[in-house]
Formats: structure tokens, C-alpha cells, sequence
């Protein structure tokens, strides 16, 4: 006998499936790539650029694969759960220290993961799963605004995402006392997600004088601070200076914390996706208990990590002529980005002589800067000057090149006159 079935046939399995909306960023990418102008600039994507607009492998990267590759005993067998050791080994002590308490102590869990986005999703299910929240709420704090993504992946991991105040677009520069008043009125044992140096997407930071009011305020509400650390050494071209936040909160020894780590920009692995997630305990017995956990966390989603370009980074990290190769790079990436922003500036003051001021090109760091700049304004940039952009006015600054800055320049200008002119 032939039951009848209420099961939907193929051809209408998946007809109530609404389609997603693309992410923004790639669709940015795709139309500069779609754009047959032969004026145009992709200030979208968040990947460096060399001066001729083109991808960079870092020379310290090329020497560490060919050492890889001429190795006899290479291969590619699994790594174990937490990753390739030296790896994870040679990755926490670049952020916090050689000689940090924490790592001659054995206090600190260094978990390999995949890039930085791996590390704010493993981090955050495992506090999901183990921090005791205040009142029971599996809240924590973000800024506003954020990388994008820390939405989805904290919102993954079943965590509810409140935002603080963090910029002013009128100052174009971070609302410090805001940030300070709103964290103040935390309930005592929140967790808050702090962008440890070139803040994404606004390159505002706090300076050191207010990271260390930060520290105090940590430790005496006892917040949990989740440092997301997406360009070290990037950001300034020097990699303890970018630390210094996150080196200031671990040796102070009473706050509580955790840090993402990526390598994707300041060594360029982009899509090798080399990370770490490091989680400060108090002693080291506490850390073979939460290294477990982390292990079950990333054994049940991705049993083992991808071991070529974390042998990569190891290389770079432990052997002293790579490393002293790789600060050159890093100071190379750095310092270009930091000549745009100037460069920039200058035809905007000098050459344009732009309403408005624009100090902060120059005040801002890292990849990212939040130019001021309205919706309008930046979708006639996009539409009529080919020059993509986010609706926010987030650029990013590796897309300037020398060829192309005085002409995103002009178009700046264009906009902001034709704007003031209404």
C-alpha cells in the first residue's frame, strides 16, 4: 500500500527560501571589477595594496614558504586540536610579551583558530558556554560602530550584542567620556569587545592616557574585556606598540580577558586564515580546564586547524632573520598608509583647499578611515566619480595609490562644494 506523503516535491523543496541580501563590501568589490572607466578606485575591500594597486606578498612570506617547501620532513599530516604549537606558542608571546607574567606562568590558552574571525567565534561560544554572566543575560558590549561582522558572529554564538557610544561624527574622533559613562553604568562582570589598535571601521583609538583610565575602569567593575586584534604591528608598523592596550590590561593581573588575533594583514595571508584566541586564566591549572573546553569547542566544528600558513608564521616568528625581514614589511605597509593620509590631507588643505576640516585623515590609523563624508555624497562618488566606496564613508586607505589620490581628492572636493552649494 502506497502511503501519500505531505513532504514538498524537489521543485518546491526550497521555493519558500527567501534570497539573503549580497554583503556590501564584496558587492563594492564586484562592481569596481564590472567598471569599464578608466578612472576608478576601490577604497572598499580591506586588504593591502602595494603603490601600483596590486595584491603584496610579503618578501618575509616568500622566504618562509620557500624555506617550507625545500624541507624534506614537511608534510601534511593533521595538526593536534589547539594547532601547530610553535605557532600558537610564538603568537601569544608577540601579543603580550616575551617576558608578559602571563606566559612565564602558564596563565594564558592560545588556541590556533581560523584568522581573526575564527577567534571572535571560538571565543565568544566559549563564553556562551562558561561565564557567568551578570543577571543571567548573555550580553555583551560593542562599539558603535563595529566591524560588521562582530554582529553575526557574536549573534551566532547566541550572545546579544549592546552597543556603547564610541564615535562622533561631528569631531569625526572618538566620544571618549561617552564611552567612559556608558561602560561606567555596565552592570558590574559585563563582557565588552574592545578593538585592541586601528579601530575598524573608523581608525579612532583611544590614546594611552584613556586606555589606562579604561584599565581602571576594568578592574574595578570587574569587566570582561574581549580584545578583538586585527592589525598589530599593521597599524603603526611597530607590533608592541599596537599591544599596548592589550599589554596594559594583562599586567595589571585583576581584569579578566581574552584576545582575537589575526595574521591576514600584517603578514598578508589573507586567505591562508591564520589566527590564535588567547584567554587569560588565573593559574595554571585553570588553563588545562579551559583548554579542554576550547578543544571540545573546535573539535566538534572544525576538528583541526590548516597547518601551511600558520608553519608560515611560526617561521617568521621564530627565526631572527625572517622576523627582522618581516618588521621591515610591516613598517613598509604601515608607512605607505600613513603617506596617504597624508598626501590626502595635504591636497584636500592645500591644493583643493576643501570647506571643512579634515585633521582626522591624519589622526586616524591603520587600514581605515571614516572621512565625514553623507550618503549622498558618497553614493556620487561611487556613481559618477567610479570611486567605490562604503555609504558610511568608510575607506580603506591601502586603495589610495599615487596614481589615483589626486583624483579621489578633486572628487572629494567636488561633492563637498556641490553639497555646501545647496
Amino acid at each position: 500500500m502506497t502511503m501519500s506523503s505531505s513532504a514538498p516535491s524537489l521543485d518546491k523543496l526550497w521555493s519558500e527560501i527567501p534570497k539573503a541580501p549580497g554583503d556590501s563590501i564584496l558587492a563594492l568589490s564586484s562592481g569596481y571589477a564590472n567598471d569599464a572607466s578608466e578612472k576608478k578606485a576601490n577604497l572598499g575591500v580591506g586588504a593591502y595594496r602595494d603603490e601600483q594597486g596590486k595584491p603584496w606578498v610579503l618578501p618575509a612570506v616568500r622566504m618562509a614558504r620557500e624555506e617550507l617547501l625545500n624541507d624534506p620532513n614537511w608534510n601534511h599530516e593533521y595538526l593536534p586540536i589547539p594547532g601547530f604549537a610553535p605557532f600558537v606558542s610564538s603568537a601569544a608571546k608577540l601579543m603580550f610579551g616575551d617576558d608578559a607574567a602571563c606566559i612565564k606562568e602558564n596563565r594564558v590558552v592560545s588556541n590556533q583558530t581560523i584568522s581573526g574571525s575564527g577567534a571572535n567565534h571560538l571565543g565568544a561560544e566559549f563564553l556562551h558556554d562558561f561565564y557567568p554572566f551578570p543577571s543571567g543575560k548573555k550580553q555583551i558590549y560593542v562599539s558603535d560602530p563595529s566591524w560588521p561582522n562582530h554582529f553575526a558572529i557574536l549573534g551566532a554564538a547566541n550572545l546579544e550584542t549592546v552597543k556603547y557610544t564610541y564615535y562622533n561624527p561631528q569631531t569625526r574622533s572618538l566620544d571618549f567620556d561617552g564611552m567612559y559613562k556608558e561602560l561606567s553604568q555596565a552592570e558590574d562582570g559585563s563582557v565588552v569587545l574592545l578593538h585592541a589598535c586601528a579601530h575598524n571601521p573608523t581608525g579612532v583609538d583611544p590614546t594611552e592616557e584613556q586606555w589606562t583610565k579604561l584599565a581602571e575602569l576594568f578592574a574595578s567593575k570587574k569587566l570582561f574585556a574581549f580584545f578583538d586584534s586585527a592589525y598589530q604591528g599593521f597599524a603603526s608598523g611597530d607590533p608592541a606598540k599596537d599591544a599596548f592596550a592589550v599589554r596594559l590590561f594583562a599586567s595589571r593581573g585583576d581584569i579578566a580577558m581574552l584576545v582575537c588575533q589575526s595574521f591576514a594583514k600584517n603578514a598578508g595571508l589573507y586567505g591562508e586564515r591564520v589566527g590564535a584566541l588567547h584567554v587569560m586564566t588565573g593559574s595554571s591549572k585553570q588553563a588545562e580546564a579551559v583548554q579542554s573546553q576550547l578543544n571540545i569547542i573546535t573539535r566538534r566544528e572544525n576538528s583541526t586547524m590548516p597547518a601551511f600558513g600558520a608553519r608560515i608564521v611560526a617561521k617568521i616568528l621564530t627565526e631572527p632573520k625572517l622576523r627582522a625581514e618581516w618588521d621591515r614589511n610591516i613598517t613598509t605597509m604601515s608607512h605607505r598608509i600613513i603617506g596617504m593620509r597624508e598626501k590626502l590631507y595635504d591636497l584636500l588643505t592645500q591644493k583643493f583647499q576643501t570647506p571643512g576640516t579634515w585633521d582626522h585623515i591624519k589622526t586616524q590609523t591603520g587600514m581605515f578611515s571614516y572621512l565625514g563624508l553623507n550618503e549622498s555624497q558618497c553614493d556620487r562618488l561611487v556613481k559618477e566619480g567610479h570611486i567605490y566606496l562604503m555609504r558610511t564613508g568608510r575607506v580603506s586607505m591601502s586603495g589610495f595609490n599615487p596614481a589615483n589620490v589626486e583624483y579621489i581628492a578633486m572628487w572629494i572636493d567636488k561633492v563637498v562644494r556641490e553639497r555646501s552649494n545647496l
